[in-house]
């Protein structure tokens, strides 16, 4: 699956988790922008490995700080 496609698909499953309807861009942060809690984190974090069929570790996760990293994990994820 391509950048474009994996980008698609996690703008689809954030939707539910966007309470404020921040515009998503690949700058936006989880917890500034989206406030996200560690809670919301670890369930959009479900989401996305079921969908995606991946494993994202704690210290990725630690790593991601804002949607373009993510999209960019998940890309490269994918392909491993």
């Amino acid at each position: 699956m391509d950048r474009s496609a994996v980008d698609t698909k996690i703008r689809e499953l954030a939707e539910s988790f966007n309470k404020k309807g921040v515009t998503i861009t690949e700058n936006t942060t989880f917890a500034n922008d989206l406030e996200f809690d560690s809670l919301t984190v670890m369930d959009f974090v479900a989401e996305i490995e079921d969908e995606f069929d991946i494993i994202i570790s704690m210290n990725q996760q630690a790593e991601i700080e804002n949607y373009g990293q993510l999209v960019d994990a998940v890309t490269k994820l994918q392909a491993d």
